[in-house]
């Protein structure tokens, strides 16, 4: 007997007739037998189906399984996230008795965005939410290399900050990865590798390569001219996307790992003007792409720019494989990468015990044993309340005195009142113990020398970032710190006489049609809201630019 799925969680709404309706404007009615397959696992989809009649079974197939995860009934919509960016199927949608389905064009889903906002939050809330279920039910990819390989780590980063469901397979722990790679043929010196769906080997391939396999939207060789090109898709950056391209902007956004910039890691953002219960940092980046597809804008995934030159009078972009573009303005947002600790050793940690980033991925990797974090600042204080909702303990590392300095009122209230919490003042990390996991970091008390051992399984650290501006240093003005400069602070004599004597508007840099927004700006405001702010008024001062040029 095919017994429904129960909705606990909103991830499988019911439509109502008159929403069934909406839809079948521009949709067709299909009938459909048992086991007829509706969206197959590894294959790309631009069909929504919508359960008219009968029943359909959700199922992961990999490897010679055959799992029922779920079973849906009429009135119900299948599909997730990855359907509406474009990506390949990670599950098998099967129908499990005859029946009947409305077909409805994924673009037409897409339109509801802009035309019907009730229905479009239905959908869209039930894809984050399914995505997030598909990360824990559901094989995907296999990654299979060294904890101490960087190439295994990038590879990692990249499906985790993309959200794409894979499982790693260590080649130092795992007793299955010597004989899986002895079946594929693969020596140990190969790795890593991704395995997808047990059918192709990929030899330790770049970011693109893996996005590709997957349909993530890549670079290609293009000479057209864009009217924007936004570096970057942070928050900065994707607001600058929304509004240049719906402002009828050509407008294209090159990301070198995934939408989301440091926000993206943030599992929860408390004072994000019009969300009083918070939103995680996933869902405002993925809220984000959608939009900004709507309008238009173009966001290429693994596209690292690694040079800014000038060619007949437009800006030229290099991408670390060889790709360009060209446009007649920029918006930098490449935002900042993390600061590490000065910690002998702890590398040999990084993704399997000492963490970045505190998304519901790593609070699963840490089951339910005491962590520790490092940091005074929002990101730091956002980790610490969500972590302690997970784990049997939070030690919170600051090395100065007040708690207040660096963080909001707020995220210091939460943290000193919870139960689960012990703030340590005045403490900093000078070792860090375990053989192969992660088991217990050495404090020091920089005011007494007093040091003292934590067991923990887990450190994350918040310490601050530093610009990603290395690839600018040439060609952009900076400041001391790497930020790059703006407004009068990036004036220059010699190029406001090339400019015919107009000074740089408040956000443009040094270079004319060269803007910079967000936490890469010198001076900027490091808050979510102030980087959206700066991206949408980068667009204004680019229709200034345009009125002068």
């Amino acid at each position: 007997m095919n017994v429904e799925t129960p909705d606990e969680v909103g991830a499988y709404p019911r439509l109502s007739e008159a929403q069934v309706a909406t839809l079948a404007v521009g949709g067709a009615q299909r009938a459909v037998r048992a086991g007829e397959t509706l969206v197959r696992a590894g294959a790309p989809s631009d069909e929504f189906f919508v359960i008219l009649s009968g029943t359909v079974a959700i199922v992961d197939d990999d490897a010679g399984q055959h799992r029922v995860l779920r079973i849906h009934g009429p009135g119900r919509f299948l599909g997730e996230l990855g359907l509406l960016e474009g990506q390949v199927a990670f599950y098998t949608a099967e129908m499990t008795e005859d029946g009947e389905v409305l077909v409805v064009p994924v673009q037409r889903i897409r339109a509801l965005v802009e035309h019907d906002p009730v229905l479009s939050d239905l959908i869209l809330r039930a894809y984050l939410i399914r995505r997030c279920q598909l990360l824990d039910i559901v094989s995907g990819f296999r990654i299979i290399g060294s904890c101490y390989s960087p190439d295994t780590l990038r590879l990692r980063e990249f499906a985790v900050r993309n959200r794409l469901p894979h499982t790693w397979i260590d080649l130092e722990r795992d007793r299955r990865a010597e004989q899986l790679l002895r079946d594929l043929g693969v020596a140990p010196e190969d790795t890593p590798v991704v395995i997808w769906r047990g059918e192709r080997v990929l030899r330790n391939p770049t970011n693109a390569e893996l996005g590709h396999l997957i349909g993530l939207p890549v670079p290609t060789m293009l000479r057209e001219v864009c009217d924007l090109i936004v570096v970057g898709a942070g928050p900065a950056g994707l607001a600058a996307s929304v509004y240049g391209a719906s402002d009828g902007l050509d407008t294209s956004v090159l990301e070198a790992i995934a939408a989301g910039g440091q926000a993206g890691t943030s599992s929860r953002i408390e004072n994000y003007l019009g969300f009083p219960a918070g939103i995680s940092g996933t869902e405002l980046a993925e809220r984000a792409v959608i939009q900004a597809g709507k309008f238009g804008a173009r966001l290429l995934v693994s596209a690292e720019v690694v040079g800014l030159e000038a060619e007949d009078g437009h800006h030229l972009l290099r991408l670390a494989e060889g790709g360009t573009l060209l446009g007649r303005t920029v918006v930098l947002a490449t935002g900042a990468r993390y600061r590490k600790l000065a910690v002998t050793g702890i590398e040999r940690f990084e993704g399997t015990g000492v963490y970045y980033a505190a998304t519901h991925q790593e609070a699963a990797m840490c089951g339910v044993d005491p962590v520790a974090i490092v940091g005074g600042g929002n990101s730091a204080g956002q980790a610490t309340v969500f972590l302690a909702g997970h784990v049997e303990h939070v030690h919170l590392l600051i090395r100065d005195g007040d708690l207040g300095k660096s963080m909001s009122r707020y995220l210091v209230e939460q943290v000193e009142r919870h139960p689960r919490v012990t703030v340590h003042r005045n403490t900093e990390v000078r070792e860090v113990t375990g053989v192969s996991d992660l088991e217990a970091i050495v404090v020091e008390n920089n005011r007494t020398g007093e040091r003292d051992k934590l067991a923990v399984r887990a450190l994350f650290v918040f310490i601050g970032a530093i610009p990603r501006t290395a690839w600018l240093a040439d060609t952009i003005a900076l400041d001391a710190h790497g930020f790059v400069r703006t407004g009068p602070d990036a004036h220059d004599p010699a190029e406001q006489r090339r400019d015919s004597g107009r000074r740089p508007l408040p956000l443009e840099t040094s270079r004319p049609g060269v803007f910079a927004v967000g936490d890469v700006r010198s001076g900027s405001v490091k808050r979510v809201a102030s980087a959206v702010g700066e991206g949408a008024m980068a667009v204004r001062h680019i229709h200034e630019y345009f009125e002068r040029s």
